[in-house]
């Protein structure tokens, strides 16, 4: 870690994420009673409703991330799961020197590593911690409602039915996967970006770009069967300086299509309301 580090100032961005097809966050099932589900959903312990946990969305952002910029899938993280992280895996190198060689090389190459972070126990010097905070979103209180007065199959929630089939003897096997009804809505949303550094401004580009890869995607589970499609709505962006920390507007759109379309202002705006070249 650089021995100097200050906060020059946080980027927030705000909004709401609309489900467009049902979507599965899958949970921790419990004691399953008759009628159970065999994949529940994730639910806030205090009220039942689902929610969309900030670890889901940062991390279907950082693998599209990883995708995009074409970061090599370096370090094994469990059976058969290999991600990105600078460096890779330390075993994998003759000597300390060429791999902190590598490490620092792919953490400059690839943005998805300052923006994401890298884990503490890397052997090379990085520029500051991770930048990107990712909230837990809750169900919104409007759709909360709105689930109630339908009366769907499970308190804010639908039971879809899917069975595997036997490629050799078409039998099916069948199963229920819990899913949080199309057109409910999430809110608040909340990206906080932390600059450290001038060149960081150019990093929180790279947010908007993962938003957009994430709507051209799927959040959850199932996405290639249908479930998980969302989009991003009512889109607000809040620029605090470190040195007074006062916000101050800088963008506002319904849609992220028309924030994008916006991305050359922000980033003048932004410069100009950090401060920085």
């Amino acid at each position: 870690m650089a021995a100097k580090l200050k906060l020059l100032g946080r980027v927030i961005v705000t909004g709401k994420i609309e489900t467009k097809t049902g979507l599965h966050i899958g949970g921790t099932p419990g004691a399953l009673a008759i009628g159970g589900v065999d994949m529940p959903v994730i639910r806030d312990a205090r009220t039942n409703r689902p929610y969309i946990p900030g670890s889901s969305l940062k991390g279907k952002m950082r693998s599209l991330a990883e995708k995009s910029s074409g970061a090599p899938q370096n370090r094994g993280i469990g059976k058969d799961v290999t991600i990105h992280i600078a460096g890779g895996d330390k075993r994998a190198y003759r000597d300390p020197a060429e791999y902190r060689r590598v490490g620092e090389q792919e953490y400059k190459e690839f943005w998805v590593n300052p923006i994401f972070g890298v884990p503490g126990e890397v052997g090379f010097d990085i520029t500051a911690p991770n930048r990107l905070i990712v909230r837990d979103v809750p169900l919104s209180e409007e759709s909360e409602q709105e689930l109630l007065a339908i009366k769907t199959d499970l308190p804010f929630t639908e039971v879809k039915w899917e069975a595997a089939i036997d490629r050799v003897t078409s039998a099916a096997t069948p199963r229920q996967i819990e899913r949080v009804p199309a057109g409910a809505v999430f809110s608040p949303m909340e990206l906080v970006f932390s600059v450290y550094l001038n060149e960081d401004v150019a990093l929180f580009d790279h947010i908007l770009t993962c938003l957009q890869l994430v709507e051209d995607d799927y959040l959850g589970g199932h996405g290639s069967r249908g479930s998980g499609k969302v989009e991003f709505r009512g889109l607000k962006i809040v620029c605090k300086r470190g040195d007074d920390y006062k916000p101050q507007p800088i963008a506002s759109e319904e849609n992220l299509e028309n924030l994008v379309a916006a991305r050359g202002q922000i980033q003048s705006d932004l410069k100009q309301a950090l401060g920085v070249a």
